[in-house]
């Protein structure tokens, strides 16, 4: 029986349009074998693929196997123009801030609170600080109502404030309705320089009843830490034990708005700049409540000023209703005490069950 010739099937032809070539890939047809043991000629093709071949070389792509295909370039360039269509979207978005911030074309409330700034730059400053810096941990947020006024209350401590701006970062970006949070700040943050300025435009207003009870009434989430300075400068000896919470005002304040007080306990912020000396000399010269000796400052100059990367922790507990009494109830001196020592109470045990729950400072 003679061999049968090995015709090459399509061995140096280029495929349509794509410019490379095949080299071996049909074998061609199979031979049957007839009751006669001769070798009959090759069936013709029925592929596409096949067919292709003998019509001077051209497949169809869907012949072509996988690997030899050449890759879609259309998703590439669909992704390049999305990309370019982001940039020139932020780029006219941040055009457009800065021609507003230029002319005055924006609003700022009775109090300096200037939203658009609020949202567009200095959440921006905070936020890799507040996801990336100190990894916070938001819970219970949903116990801030999604609408009308409420009362934060939560405990403040760090040496510097920076509990209050993560505090403010967490209700912003965390919270559904993304609820701007309008804390009550000392009279201290209102005559610095620069600090005073963004203070106002950032929502903070002074901690005095009459501005809390307005923002109250207009609905607004306000925020208050009763500690105050006694809370921010406590030696690091006394970490996480509440301070005096005064004699109730932000309790009155609260029922007379007839909104709740929801208690919020901060774990992480007591360890950022360890206190554990204060000059006392030094403090008062400058005008300052304190003036903080900690292991990095002031040995190490502005570097010392840096905060240690602790893993926060934020909780909103449950909301503590002040609708169901009457008004006449603020002049009740124990009932404001009794609520008082409630809210106080209810922040101290979540900080211990927090501090249980942590594994570590830092991770």
């Amino acid at each position: 029986m003679a061999d049968a010739k090995v015709i090459p099937f399509d061995d140096d032809r280029p495929r349509g349009g794509t410019g490379r070539t095949a080299r071996g890939r049909s074998t061609g047809g199979r031979r049957r074998t007839g009751d006669d043991g001769a070798r009959s000629e090759p069936e013709t093709p029925s592929t596409p693929g096949a067919r292709g071949a003998q019509d001077g070389g051209r497949q169809p792509l869907a012949a072509v196997p996988e690997s030899d295909r050449e890759p879609d370039r259309e998703p590439e360039a669909r992704t390049g123009t999305a990309s370019a269509d982001e940039w020139d979207r932020r780029i006219a978005h941040g055009l457009a801030f800065l021609r507003r911030r230029i002319t005055g074309e924006y609003e700022v409330d009775e109090f300096g609170y200037d939203a658009e700034l609020t949202d567009q730059v200095l959440m921006s400053l905070l936020r890799p600080l507040f996801e990336k810096y100190f990894r916070v941990e938001v819970l219970g947020i949903e116990n801030i109502p999604s609408e009308g006024g409420a009362l934060v209350v939560s405990n403040h401590s760090g040496t510097l404030p920076l509990d209050a701006l993560m505090l403010q970062v967490a209700v912003h970006d965390h919270h559904p309705a993304r609820r701007a949070l309008r804390l009550l700040a000392a009279d201290l943050v209102f005559v610095l320089p620069v600090v005073n300025e963004l203070a106002r435009k950032a929502g903070h207003t002074l901690a005095c009843a009459e501005d809390a009870q307005r923002l109250l009434e207009r609905g607004e989430i306000v925020g208050v830490m009763p500690e105050g300075f006694k809370g921010l400068g406590k030696p690091f000896s006394e970490r996480y034990k509440l301070q005096r919470f005064g004699r109730g005002g932000f309790v009155s304040t609260a029922l007379q708005a007839g909104v709740p007080i929801v208690p919020c306990s901060i774990v992480g912020a007591e360890e950022i700049y360890p206190m554990i000396g204060n000059l006392k000399t030094l403090a008062r010269l400058l005008g300052f409540p304190y003036f903080p000796v900690t292991p990095t400052f002031p040995w190490l100059g502005p570097l010392g000023m840096l905060p240690l990367p602790t893993k926060w922790t934020i909780q909103f507990g449950e909301p503590i209703p002040m609708d169901d009494y009457p008004p006449e109830a603020v002049e009740d001196p124990m009932l404001m005490f009794n609520l008082t020592d409630q809210v106080r109470e209810t922040i101290q045990h979540t900080l211990y069950r927090l501090l249980v729950r942590r594994r570590s400072v830092f991770f």
